[in-house]
């Protein structure tokens, strides 16, 4: 594989972006949700996109974000919903306007504590301690992040109880749900794409602590990693890590 001839070196300033504009646009822009090109589409576990391009924009967040609280409720799934976000510029609004719509769903959110950054694989682990030896109740999760994708972009990811990333798989088992969540958050879509500035006040940011989420911080079991890596160095698979409970920070009602 050739090595790129910026690895190593300060990113040129023709290819920074402007964080203020790329804020500023995931809230002015309005997508046309009759353009392909702009509406919500789900490919590996969730939507991608720019706010820029009208892609990646509020509109899309809020519709997606209904969309997964009527899948919730849908398929009995009543447990908490962790989510996480990454550093990407787009990311921190997108999380603000999904807790608006968890909110007002009364979803209860479980995030970082101190509105850290959360990785992926944490959300997956979180659930999955979470669900284990439950038969209901479950928690499932959302990942907003676009990955390895440029700066500019975004990305919402939803997470099942199953703890892995939502696929057509995960949705073709059963007939009354395809093909969600495309078909439902677009609906949701046309509605926020052409709701009157009246209407579109009721998604604006509220107080935190009106916000009913939880602040924890997960961890795995310190032992459980000198165990695996035992293991390792005597050539032995690891076991999977289990984790230890997580110690709640912050608890907002």
């Amino acid at each position: 594989m050739a090595l790129d001839p910026l690895a190593g070196k300060p990113a040129p300033s023709n290819i920074l972006i402007d964080p203020e504009k790329l804020v500023a646009a995931y809230y002015a822009i309005k997508p046309d949700a009759s353009n392909p090109e702009q509406q919500v589409a789900f490919g590996t576990s969730g939507h991608r996109g720019a706010a820029e391009d009208g892609s990646f924009n509020e509109a899309h967040i809020l519709a997606t974000t209904q969309a997964i609280c009527e899948y919730r409720a849908g398929q009995g799934i009543t447990g908490p919903l962790y989510m996480g976000r990454d550093t990407h510029c787009a990311s921190e609004p997108a999380e603000r306007s999904a807790l608006e719509v968890l909110a007002a769903n009364g979803v209860e959110t479980i995030l970082q504590a101190g509105g850290g950054y959360t990785a992926t694989p944490g959300i997956s682990h979180a659930i999955i301690v979470y669900n284990r030896g439950r038969k209901s109740a479950l928690a499932d999760g959302i990942v907003i992040t676009p990955s390895h994708n440029p700066p500019r972009d975004g990305g919402f990811k939803y997470n099942p109880p199953h703890g892995g990333p939502a696929d057509t798989g995960d949705f073709a088992r059963d007939p009354r749900l395809q093909p969600w969540p495309q078909r439902r958050a677009r609906r949701r879509h046309r509605h926020h794409a052409v709701a009157q500035p009246a209407r579109q006040r009721r998604h604006q940011v509220q107080p935190a602590e009106r916000w009913p989420c939880r602040h924890v911080d997960h961890r795995l079991d310190r032992g459980a990693r000198e165990r695996a890596a035992r293991r390792r160095a005597e050539g032995r698979a690891p076991r999977a890590a289990r984790a230890g409970p997580p110690r709640r920070d912050d608890t907002r009602a």
